[in-house]
């Protein structure tokens, strides 16, 4: 073992701010009779908002723990070996924190080598071994446990994963090999491919026992006593565990074409960690397990060398650090209580918001609108959804009741916002029309009432200009679909004070919304990039580009969708809008496409018809189109298109519409779905040379979101 503990000393010198995890040793009887036990439990310490993690001294801890149990295996004292987590905490994996500061192939090869030997150990002592999954595991968590002979989960168990796909990286401890070898290839495909390009899809512990990872499942209030009685059975034969066998024909090679395609069609080539991970699950069926260990501790190494995990660590922590903690947010202890919330308006979205308000902040909220139809309409939906909830088993009957009746309609805007604290208006986006309608709700409202705006694109100081208490609006503008989509920008208006932007900031974190403050400013961030972004491709298409090759163009992006059917799901209508708007601010650079306006005056929702399955260009809308005579390759629209972004973005750093190129990531990340392997946008326009070119210089300092010089 020479080897592997000079490699996790060295690995751990170039790593000095890990958070360590003690591998504990605990001896116990087993129940009927089964002799004594040697009990691994992994903890740093901490309580479970600190998981447990993996880092080269971690891993020199729980090499040593099993230095000793071996010996004690080896000399006939004990019949068996388990190993299980802290409370609520099984382990969540390596420490990427240790990651993000490697700077030579050879340290990287270190850490899926150092995983390696010290998990394979597990599975060589000379008595069975037992994983038991007590709480959230997570990628190197997991495949510990893939080491171990048996494995046992609790239904309590709220997350499991191997996450590395969705990072950038593959399951490099043993996940890719070891896992179709247990489940077969079709499921593990689903575990490693799949869910973790599904935006990390987490599993539940009776979900992680269907697939056959874990033997035997227990509830979570006597788990690992559960787990010792049934260890005790397996070692005393009383227990046979049978496990299907693997169909390792046709079966695994179909498999692998469907992660394929699932990579295909989330990336489109663009990110090369799953099709990584999948030539390795390729691999691995004739179960030869040295070599596969070999296969995953290079392309770990090629992968932590490479841009795309830097990205995904990158935009991983911009999600669980900088957005738990907004940038320019006033004091917390400025922002007042909500106790009451009004919502003006009660079409789709007011709804949505409705709903939202409800459930997170648990306070009663009254829709108001022009008839009482329109009421009755959006406090229906909001009922609606409850119900939906409560069929999915996601509320009790007892707490859909309190939902339904929290949630109220009135045509009084006096009576219903009297005593409210935060007023959201959702209407329609005219400048006109909000204004008067903030008219309405400033005479009625208490004095200490934020009044709060959803506009996607207006200036909120102009919205605010003609009220007594300019102070007290802010933007709160929301994204499409509402309870799916996490990022809320706060817009502070040029009269908004600090006692309001701290009262919205903390609606925000009871929403559990991603808040991100920016300037008063045309559009605000994501709907001034992506119009920017999606009409230089409508400029292209109309000087003569074929829709087919415009689209295209912008496929090695990996984004979750073409900016045609992005402009089919926000609609013709409101694109249309938001450009107009855009144009008139800045005219020199944000075009009103007359295509476009002839497909919404047409009525159109879109460029395509989806009768096929696939989206097809409508025949109608090609009728519609006039074009001119330029046209460009898919690389010249590519770099068009980039060049208009990294402008932009330029341009918005200087007006301090956020206050780093963090922040525009973060946006783009949590509102518009933009792919965590290209950590936002800045990242790639840097890798791209884009930034340069454009701009004269990065958008990142070398070594964020990038390999360290």
């Amino acid at each position: 073992m020479t080897n592997t503990a000079e490699l996790l000393k060295g690995a751990a010198e170039l790593f000095p701010g890990e958070v360590v995890t003690q591998a504990h040793v605990r001896h116990l009887d087993l129940p009927q009779n089964a002799g004594r036990f040697a009990l691994i439990t992994l903890d740093n310490g901490l309580d479970h908002t600190k998981p447990t993690t993996f880092g080269p001294a971690s891993l020199a801890n729980l090499s040593a723990a099993i230095d000793q149990v071996e010996k004690e295996a080896a000399d006939g004292e004990i019949t068996g070996v388990g190993i299980t987590g802290k409370p609520f905490i099984f382990a969540v994996g390596a420490d990427l924190k240790g990651v993000e500061l490697l700077k030579r192939h050879e340290d990287a090869l270190a850490i899926g080598k150092g995983g390696h030997d010290v998990f394979k150990r597990l599975s060589a002592l000379a008595v069975p071994t037992f994983a038991y999954y007590n709480g959230a595991a997570m990628g190197g968590g997991v495949e510990v446990g893939l080491h171990c002979a048996y494995r046992t989960v609790s239904a309590a168990l709220p997350a499991f994963s191997l996450p590395e796909v969705f990072l950038g990286l593959v399951p490099g401890w043993g996940g890719c090999t070891l896992l179709p070898n247990l489940i077969g290839a079709d499921r593990a495909v689903s575990v490693i491919i799949e869910n973790s390009l599904n935006q990390n899809k987490q599993l539940k512990g009776e979900q992680v026992y269907e697939l056959g990872i874990a033997d035997a499942i227990f509830e979570g209030a006597d788990f690992l006593e559960q787990s010792l009685i049934w260890t005790a059975a397996v070692l005393k034969g009383e227990l046979e565990v049978v496990r299907p066998e693997i169909d390792r024909g046709d079966a695994w090679h179909e498999a692998v074409v469907r992660g394929r395609a699932i990579a295909d069609g989330k990336v489109h080539g663009a990110a090369p960690a799953a099709y990584r991970a999948l030539e390795i699950i390729d691999a691995a069926r004739n179960g030869d397990l040295a070599r596969g260990y070999e296969a995953e501790e290079k392309a770990l190494a090629d992968l932590i060398m490479g841009s795309e995990l830097r990205s995904g660590i990158y935009a991983f922590n911009l999600v669980q650090k900088r957005g738990k903690r907004p940038a320019g947010a006033p004091d917390k202890s400025l922002a007042r209580p909500v106790s009451k919330v009004g919502v003006v308006g009660a079409g789709l979205m007011a709804s949505q918001l409705a709903l939202l308000f409800a459930r997170r902040l648990e306070v009663p909220v009254v829709l108001t609108d022009i008839d009482q139809a329109r009421i009755d309409k959006g406090v229906g939906y909001v009922h609606g959804e409850i119900d939906k909830l409560l069929l999915k088993g996601r509320i009790n009957q007892d707490r859909a009741n309190r939902l339904k009746a929290a949630v109220t309609g009135s045509l009084d805007k006096a009576a219903a916002f009297s005593d409210a604290d935060f007023v959201i208006e959702a209407v329609f986006e005219e400048m006109g029309v909000k204004q008067q309608v903030f008219a309405e709700v400033e005479a009625v409202v208490p004095e200490h009432a934020i009044l709060a705006t959803n506009t996607s694109s207006l200036s909120v100081s102009e919205m605010a200009s003609q009220l007594k208490h300019p102070e007290r609006v802010v933007g709160f503008h929301f994204f499409n679909p509402v309870a799916i989509l996490p990022l809320l920008e706060i817009v502070r208006g040029e009269k908004t004070d600090d006692a309001s932007l701290a009262t919205a900031f903390g609606v925000a974190k009871k929403l559990k919304k991603t808040a991100v403050l920016v300037k008063d400013a045309p559009a605000f961030v994501v709907n001034r990039i992506l119009t920017r972004f999606m009409g230089e491709i409508q400029n292209v298409i109309d000087e003569g580009t074929p829709v087919d090759v415009a689209e295209r163009a912008i496929e090695p992006l990996g984004l979750p969708m073409s900016p045609l059917v992005l402009l089919e799901l926000v609609g013709p209508a409101i694109g249309l809008h938001v450009s107009e708007t855009l144009h008139g601010a800045f005219p020199d650079r944000f075009t009103v496409s007359e295509n476009l306006k002839r497909v919404v005056e047409a009525g159109k929702r879109g460029f395509y018809v989806h009768d096929s399955g696939e989206p097809k260009l409508d025949p109608e809308v090609a009728a519609l189109l006039q074009q001119g005579d330029t046209v460009l390759t898919e690389e010249q629209v590519r770099a068009r298109v980039l060049d208009a972004v990294a402008q932009e973005i330029g341009l918005m750093l200087e007006e301090d519409v956020v206050a780093e190129a963090q922040d525009i990531d973060l946006c783009l990340i949590t509102g518009a779905g933009w792919p965590f392997h290209l950590g936002g946008i800045t990242p790639y326009l840097d890798r791209e040379g884009v930034s340069e070119r454009v701009n004269g210089k990065t958008f990142l300092a070398g070594g964020v979101a990038s390999v360290p010089a």
